[in-house]
């Protein structure tokens, strides 16, 4: 039996790069093709052995919760119509035998903050963190290197990988400890959003975590910090100093689903890959290239 069984997902943010659509409707249930992006999450850890996924929700958050209940009466709409496969789809969103839980975080005080509303719910048992908008895709997720990883050596862990010096602004960059052990991690700390020159490393942590509980006894004593929120970047350095965390190196895709271009390019990659549309989006963006390499020159002989 795996020792990780919960896994919290913060999932109390408003969306404001998505507006006008996230005005009524939660980010994390836009669309991947027909999956929410929240779903894709659960999914990864549920398949990581995770029997107990709690959600730290905010306002305008309880169509999540609807999701991811039963609907009787949808299912019943399915079965007098025989759609038996689409009515099994939908009861077995969450399978038998995972529960959920979900958790109000009654103020927008922070990632760190978010993590620390959901202690009640995990109790004294390490858990792992799970961020929707970092959408992963690949053969094999973190979240299942990060449990094993967890469960062959109990620590705190993060999941990093190597990004752009330009882009380091927009990450929590590690402090590396030492030298990597294959492809696990010393962590000495963790900066947040350093400036390219400052930036201790190119090694970005992404939304994915696993955690001793004690990380809430740090969260609890911590002042607020960039934005005025309780940082869970913050936490995880006080932790790293103590020499309490290490890091994997990601070998999955990620798609930062929380900005217009990464939710764009998941649903391309995605597109590409499905069974059932990947010959005719193919054929759809060969005509629509064609289409405006004529108008280019077109455009171009008229001048």
């Amino acid at each position: 039996m795996g020792q990780i069984k919960k896994a919290v997902f913060p999932v109390a943010g408003l969306g404001t790069r998505f507006l006008p659509a996230t005005k009524a409707m939660p980010k994390e249930l836009l669309p991947i093709i027909d999956k929410p992006i929240v779903q894709f999450a659960v999914e990864e850890a549920i398949a990581a052995g995770i029997t107990e996924l709690v959600f730290v929700t905010g306002r305008n958050k309880r169509a999540i919760g609807d999701h991811f209940d039963a609907n009787l009466e949808l299912e019943m709409q399915l079965a007098a119509k025989g759609k038996h496969q689409i009515r099994e789809m939908v009861r077995n969103i969450v399978p038998e035998g995972v529960s959920c839980i979900f958790v109000r975080q009654a103020e927008p005080l922070g990632l760190g903050h978010a993590v620390l509303c959901a202690a009640p719910a995990v109790g004294n048992q390490p858990f792992a963190v799970l961020l929707a908008d970092d959408l992963m895709k690949g053969p094999r997720l973190p979240t299942q290197d990060l449990v094993e990883a967890f469960e062959r050596s109990p620590r705190n862990l993060l999941c990093v990988n190597k990004v752009l010096r330009e882009e380091v602004s927009n990450y929590g960059i590690v402090v590396p400890g030492g030298e990597a052990r294959g492809n696990e991690i010393p962590v000495a700390g963790l900066v947040e959003k350093p400036d390219a020159d400052k930036a201790p490393s190119l090694l970005a942590s992404f939304g994915r975590y696993v955690f001793e509980p004690e990380i809430f006894d740090v969260l609890r004593t911590l002042e607020p910090g960039a934005g005025g929120e309780i940082q869970l970047a913050d936490a995880i350095d006080i932790l790293a100093k103590q020499g309490k965390v290490s890091a994997l190196a990601c070998t999955a895709a990620r798609y930062d689903c929380g900005a217009k271009f990464g939710y764009l390019s998941a649903i391309v990659d995605h597109a590409i890959d499905h069974p059932d549309y990947r010959d005719a989006f193919f054929a759809l963006i060969r005509d629509r290239l064609a289409a405006h390499d004529r108008h280019q020159t077109g455009r171009i002989a008229g001048n």
